[in-house]
């Protein structure tokens, strides 16, 4: 493991871009897993695209929960590879690894045996507690399939490999494209599965992406060491994963949890908007990937940077990161201005849910430049050995302001005041990360940090 992706010598932007758009390419294939689905299952009708509507938080929950161990593990590789620890960086990930399958499992099973339950509480009726039943069951059980494939692929990006998880999530994301309307529809050969056949396809595109994962890891690249089991290690590492894990976990797990109360504010006004609002997340989505791309690029560079002593160079690469993508996120917000109702149309033929998600479209998007800025910020925080800063940003910008506002915009204009809300807060908090960056950045502000790691390299070297 040396510097031959250039992230502690080259210039900052050359590498950056180098990174973030095999990046972008890897999470719009797994956006698309989403997008693809909500799109066939659109076709079976709004009572469909409903249930896989309510499913998006739950799903989400453990998709935060891997990008916070994704997170932990790209930052401690980082520094354990920028400190030239690359034996204790092999271990590291072998135990993160372990431990990121035995919780999912755990989940994983709880969540199977509390589907009923759970939906109801999100506001689910009768006709859609059966078609959410069908989809989450399958796809609880491919979880820590998708969890173990999303830590693992963030092994490879922290030593500044980016290309090798884009091919794989391609794949995958190929084959869930030609299973979906096989599986839901029965064509051909194939039995009319609904919406159960899209957990089915989904599923099985896990498999292929974490068997070449897998591969890469373990065989070709050597990232991986099979140590012994040591329970002193064990609790070592794990101790050393979760300072960043766990409050990155729960700060992602904030906005599902968010999401979950908005969209069941939404289910009592109209299951009609609950349609809406889910399209309108996966939507969402895509549109950030740009920002997805980069921070998924800033956290290893930042890391390796600072374990090598470059503080300068990461505060170089956060500034630049934050200005490009406030830019970008507002020009790609142009063209929504008179695509929001043909693309509102692409999932629905129901014209409420087509209004919904038309000012959905139209109002979220213009405030993704500065939720970009927080974004950023909150992830790089993470490289800068400060979850927990992290975590206060997005509970004052989710529960603090965003739900507040929600419930008054709900009370004054109903759905659409419901959902400006969502813009005025992503603005309000996304001027307040930018003038927290801008502090952040100060040598001496940086120095805690550069102790920090100082003092972490010791500890490893001492064990």
């Amino acid at each position: 493991m040396n510097d031959r992706h250039g992230l502690l010598t080259q210039p900052i932007g050359r590498v950056l871009l180098n990174m973030s758009l095999p990046n972008l390419i890897g999470i719009l294939t797994i956006l698309g897993f989403s997008l693809v689905d909500t799109f066939f299952i659109s076709q079976l009708g709004t009572e469909s695209l409903a249930a896989i509507s309510f499913t998006f938080p739950v799903t989400l929950i453990i998709s935060s929960i891997a990008i916070g161990i994704g997170a932990g593990v790209s930052t401690n590789l980082g520094r354990l590879i920028g400190g030239g620890q690359a034996d204790k960086a092999k271990v590291f990930l072998h135990d993160s690894l372990l431990l990121t399958f035995m919780l999912i499992a755990l989940i994983s099973m709880l969540g199977s045996l509390c589907i009923g339950p759970l939906f109801s509480l999100l506001g689910a009726n009768d006709s859609s507690l059966p078609l959410i039943a069908d989809y989450m069951f399958l796809w609880y059980l491919g979880a820590p399939l998708l969890v173990l494939l999303m830590v693992g692929n963030q092994g490879l990006r922290a030593t500044g490999d980016t290309r090798s998880p884009a091919k794989i999530m391609m794949l995958a994301a190929l084959i869930n494209l030609i299973l979906d309307p096989l599986l839901i529809f029965g064509i051909g050969p194939f039995p009319r599965l609904e919406i159960q056949g899209a957990a089915i396809a989904t599923v099985i595109s896990w498999v292929v992406a974490l068997s070449l994962s897998s591969y890469l890891l373990i065989f070709k690249r050597h990232l991986v060491e099979f140590a012994d089991f040591n329970m002193v290690r064990l609790k070592r590492n794990w101790k050393q994963l979760a300072h960043i894990a766990q409050p990155a976990a729960l700060m992602n797990l904030l906005n599902p949890l968010a999401n979950a109360i908005i969209m069941a504010m939404l289910a009592r006004i109209d299951h009609g908007a609950v349609a809406a609002f889910g399209a309108g997340i996966r939507i969402e989505s895509v549109l950030l990937i740009a920002v997805m791309a980069l921070s998924s690029s800033l956290v290893p560079f930042i890391a390796q940077n600072l374990g090598a002593g470059q503080t300068e160079r990461a505060r170089d690469a956060l500034l630049l990161s934050l200005k490009f993508i406030l830019v970008f996120q507002t020009l790609l917000y142009l063209p929504l201005l008179l695509l929001s109702e043909p693309i509102a149309q692409l999932f629905s033929g129901d014209p409420q849910v087509v209004e919904w998600l038309s000012f959905y479209i139209l109002m979220i998007p213009a405030a993704y430049g500065p939720l970009g800025i927080v974004i950023l910020m909150a992830t790089s925080l993470n490289a800068y050995h400060r979850p927990m800063s992290s975590l206060i940003l997005n509970v004052c910008r989710l529960f603090l302001i965003m739900l507040p506002l929600a419930a008054l915009g709900s009370y004054l204009g109903g759905i659409k005041g419901l959902l400006l809300a969502l813009p005025i807060s992503n603005t309000l908090m996304g001027i307040t990360c930018y003038i927290l960056a801008t502090k952040i950045s100060e040598p001496e502000q940086l120095k805690h940090t550069q102790n920090y790691a100082a003092g972490t390299n010791k500890k490893v070297k001492s064990h």
